[in-house]
């Protein structure tokens, strides 16, 4: 009986994508290259199509000019990612600049992610292949939340969001040991960028706009989540990436604040310059001393030479 129950929990691991395992079959391994591609391709080129087009399908609207020529014009409800963010400003509208820096970072890294289902590195095989499942899921949502985003579907969209941000939690909870380039890349920048997001779209889907003055108190409160956010990662896990990214995040929310009206009577970028400053320098203090030998806050093993380039975090 006992043989039949093991044997009938490792069908079931075999079966479940998201299980965890020391070792992946060629057949599975070929599976996730080719849907690596895919989805890496499919919301790569979705992201740059939409950074600067606009959707073209859907209703229009008729109009007569005084000239008395008929013209057609898209329904104004579609329009760029970042044309929606500057279409809706809220307290969480972010720098498109500084943002799309972020995301062309993590779309390089991702390569790096997509090489180790090629390595002869047994570790970065088994890394690759315990991330797959979430990082294909994570593709496919991000594809679908561009095109509810740039449509206005604003929602669904944060729907999306929220299911991307469990299925990204989970996988960091599971896996925060994967080697630090494809963590990055693949769970802990991801996985920051849309905790921010749902603070962004879910403020412009319930239409808060910056100059009114109680939704504004109130976003003043909630943008300290970021940083409560960032601490438990740093303080729970000692992982700096997430400590870093978040501080770029909060320095792109306080750069768009800033160029929105009348900055110098809003708090709001004040405070997203703080959080930023404040985890840049936590995650500091986090990642230089491990990265030079040395722990004086004694947060668990130091990772020796062997080990350093497999996992991110304290095994403890």
């Amino acid at each position: 009986m006992p043989e039949n129950s093991a044997a009938t929990s490792n069908g079931e691991e075999r079966l479940n994508p998201f299980s965890r395992r020391d070792d992946f079959s060629s057949q599975h391994l070929l599976l996730y290259k080719i849907t690596t591609g895919v989805t890496y391709l499919l919301l790569l080129v979705t992201a740059f199509y939409y950074t600067f087009n606009s959707p073209h399908e859907g209703k229009k609207h008729h109009h007569d000019s005084p000239d008395g020529k008929h013209h057609h014009e898209y329904y104004p409800g579609q329009s760029t990612i970042w044309g929606q963010n500057s279409l809706h400003p809220t307290p969480y509208s972010q720098n498109f600049i500084i943002t799309s820096i972020y995301w062309i970072v993590l779309f390089v890294l991702q390569l790096v992610y997509a090489w180790s289902l090629y390595s002869s590195d047994s570790v970065y095989v088994a890394a690759a292949g315990n991330i797959g499942a979430h990082y294909l899921a994570s593709n496919l949502l991000l594809f679908g939340f561009i095109h509810l985003w740039v449509r206005s579907h604003f929602w669904l969209a944060e729907l999306l969001l929220i299911v991307n941000f469990l299925n990204l939690s989970l996988a960091y909870f599971r896996h925060s040991t994967t080697p630090r380039l494809i963590h990055i890349g693949t769970v802990s920048g991801p996985l920051a960028w849309n905790f921010v997001a749902l603070y962004w779209v879910g403020a412009v889907a319930v239409h808060k706009h910056p100059e009114n003055l109680i939704p504004r108190i109130v976003a003043n409160i909630f943008i300290w989540g970021i940083l409560g956010y960032g601490v438990f990662f740093l303080a729970a896990f000692k992982d700096y990436t997430i400590g870093f990214a978040l501080s770029v995040l909060a320095f792109s929310t306080g750069v768009g604040q800033f160029f929105t009206k009348l900055p110098i009577l809003q708090l709001q970028w004040i405070f997203a310059f703080t959080i930023g400053g404040t985890l840049f320098l936590l995650s500091l203090a986090v990642g230089v001393p491990g990265l030079l030998g040395r722990d004086p806050f004694k947060r668990g093993e130091i990772v020796d030479e062997d080990r350093e380039r497999a996992p991110l975090l304290a095994d403890d």
